[in-house]
């Protein structure tokens, strides 16, 4: 089994933020820094108040000594599960990646890269586990569950894909084969960018594509060297 970690499963927001990314965003170098840096600059600077680290990271360490990836884009768990050969998929996530109905649907994407491996048969299970704190922000995907399973308008059985809200604490996983971080700047405040690292670095991740280190992000950023 491959568990996949989004690092937005993390490092969220609260609620009646309306220019979170969780509201939506793209994937793109403006969205990855600039939009964070206009955001800093409404709030003086400071973005931890609206957007904290708000789940117990330390968690991951127990996974020391699985063999570890860590990559930009959640779009390279598509490449990743073709190299690994893992039939299951559990993704600590605040999307679904199933499905995207924005671009070119057939194209791997961040947003859907789960939803095509099982459509083309590289993996036959998927959870999403959501995280605590999608509870108290409305807009997420996790604060409703059959709000979201309807919104994917039956593109996919219950029988291969589960949806769900389970306290970290109370998650059971067994037989990881390998885990997998994604750090998604678009969607993670660059205030944690270090904390995502430190995790990179405990763990001995392969890297599939260097994430950014956008700890100054106020004067630039840089890939990890």
């Amino acid at each position: 089994m491959l568990l996949s970690v989004d690092w937005d499963f993390f490092s969220g927001c609260v609620e009646h933020i309306f220019d979170a990314p969780i509201w939506g965003s793209r994937d793109t170098p403006f969205d990855r820094l600039e939009a964070w840096q206009v955001r800093a600059d409404k709030r003086g600077g400071v973005l931890g108040a609206d957007f904290p680290l708000l789940e117990n990271w330390r968690w991951l360490w127990q996974w020391q000594g699985v063999p570890a990836y860590a990559t930009l884009s959640h779009a390279d768990a598509f490449g990743l599960l073709e190299r690994i050969g893992c039939s299951s998929v559990v993704n600590l996530d605040s999307h679904h990646d199933l499905f995207s109905s924005s671009g070119d649907t057939a194209r791997v994407r961040p947003g859907n890269w789960a939803g095509l491996a099982l459509e083309r048969g590289l993996i036959d299970s998927y959870c999403c586990v959501y995280p605590s704190w999608h509870e108290h922000v409305m807009v997420a995907e996790g604060f409703d569950l059959e709000r979201t399973w309807s919104e994917l308008g039956g593109r996919f059985a219950a029988k291969n894909v589960q949806l769900e809200r389970t306290p970290l604490a109370q998650l059971e996983l067994t037989e990881v084969t390998a885990i997998l971080l994604v750090q998604s700047p678009a969607w993670t405040n660059p205030e944690h960018d270090a904390v995502f690292l430190e995790v990179c670095q405990f763990l001995q991740t392969e890297f599939l594509e260097l994430p950014l280190n956008r700890s100054h992000f106020h004067t630039g950023f840089q890939e990890v060297g």
